[in-house]
């Protein structure tokens, strides 16, 4: 376990500083919700789906913990999991926390689909060519551990079926 994960810190690690590097080249900006567009986020969401109690993600969200954040827009940010189940493991998640997938409204698909689109560009940028698996869990059966909606994506090997 230990060998492997020096293994994985030395593979993303060294994939890190090339995308570093190439953000210093490109000059690429990374677009920062301030505090009122978060305070915005919530409001809306207490709207939308109640006042869901704060999660782990939330703090990932507001900065009060720190995580690898490896994308991030107005609408949703990406970052690697502090478990990872494979050589890449990285979640993609919306700043409104909306508990799981089977309580998303109908009019939330446009986001939701813009969590898609940022995970095969992410998946893109970690040089996931041969493929990964996307899966989101949903309530106890699903084996969901945070109810913030959030999606996994796993590459870097090859997975096996069925899966759990």
């Amino acid at each position: 376990m230990y060998f492997g994960q020096i293994l994985r810190t030395a593979f993303v690690g060294s994939r890190a500083g090339h995308f570093s590097r190439w953000l210093r080249v490109c000059h690429v900006e990374r677009h920062l919700c301030t505090k009122s567009d978060e305070v915005r986020l919530a409001e809306e969401a207490s709207r939308r789906y109640g006042s869901p109690a704060p999660t782990i993600f939330s703090k990932v969200i507001d900065k009060s913990i720190p995580a690898d954040i490896i994308y991030e827009d107005d609408k949703c940010l990406a970052f690697r999991d502090i478990s990872p189940q494979a050589p890449v493991h990285f979640l993609v998640i919306p700043r409104i926390p909306i508990p799981r997938i089977s309580e998303a409204k109908d009019d939330d698909a446009e986001l939701l689909g813009h969590l898609l689109v940022v995970a095969k560009n992410v998946a893109k940028k970690e040089f996931l060519k041969e493929g990964y698996r996307v899966v989101i869990n949903d309530g106890k059966h699903g084996a969901q551990s945070v109810y913030h909606l959030h999606i996994h994506v796993l590459g870097g090997r090859q997975m096996s079926w069925p899966p759990g």
